[in-house]
């Protein structure tokens, strides 16, 4: 006689460090969400408790929440704070994601998996928002600062590397053995990129600060949310994005 399988218990009080995943969960069952860092900006509505920030969470206070699951990713949270919510008893789910593909299974992994939920339908449309895009021109050599004083670029194994990819958009700094690399901006205005994509966060480039810097250069400003987060946002993201690049003359 076997013995019978434990059941495994059920998920009713989770505390996001991820401000993506942070809306994914809120997208999909809200009520399981009882705390967030403060840059976990969507919903706007969002009403839960905040625990600083994704780099300094307040352990304590998350432990004291007695969360089922902790969210949380390997390039937005820090190991030693990881490490200590593990510590005191809590179960911790660390996501990786550097494309496109790895953030749809990531995202099953957290709401299916971790939360015991059912597979959102959200999920489905942003898969099939994804699965036909082409860019419609030659693709076009660029660069992405993340970060002005100083700048800072995407490198080599990022997520929104691979989104531009996807959109016909070459990052001319993929190849870097950094994944963000600092690059003084005489580099970046000579390294034979032919357009500028600016992000509005997390640096908050804008008409006004950024494109000033790149003479010659056209600047395709864009919605950081679309570009760098990985949850309901990709459905949307290839129509948004792909307006601001044609903005752009792209």
């Amino acid at each position: 006689m076997t013995p019978r399988t434990r059941a495994r218990p059920a998920v009713r009080r989770v505390v996001s460090l991820v401000p993506s995943l942070t809306e994914a969960v809120a997208a999909t069952a809200p009520e399981l969400l009882v705390g967030a860092t403060d840059w976990c900006e969507h919903p706007a509505d969002l009403d839960v408790v905040r625990v600083r920030g994704t780099k300094n969470p307040d352990v304590a206070r998350i432990v004291a929440l007695a969360p089922d699951l902790v969210i949380a990713n390997e390039e937005e949270n820090r190991a030693p704070d990881l490490g200590a919510l593990r510590a005191a008893g809590l179960d911790v789910l660390v996501t990786e994601v550097r494309t496109l593909g790895q953030a749809f299974a990531e995202l099953e992994r957290v709401l299916v998996r971790g939360c015991r939920l059912a597979r959102p339908a959200w999920l489905d449309d942003a898969r099939d928002a994804w699965r036909d895009v082409r860019a419609d021109a030659p693709p076009v050599r660029a660069v992405v600062p993340v970060w002005r004083r100083p700048w800072m670029v995407l490198g080599r194994d990022t997520f929104a590397g691979d989104v531009l990819a996807r959109l016909g958009v070459l990052n001319v700094h993929a190849g870097h053995a950094e994944r963000y690399p600092r690059i003084p901006l005489e580099e970046l205005n000579s390294c034979g990129a032919e357009l500028v994509v600016l992000p509005d966060e997390p640096y908050r480039f804008g008409a006004d600060d950024g494109p000033e810097s790149f003479p010659g250069l056209p600047s395709a400003l864009v919605s950081g949310r679309h570009l760098t987060w990985y949850g309901p946002s990709l459905a949307q993201a290839p129509t948004v994005l792909g307006a601001a690049l044609r903005a752009a003359g792209r």
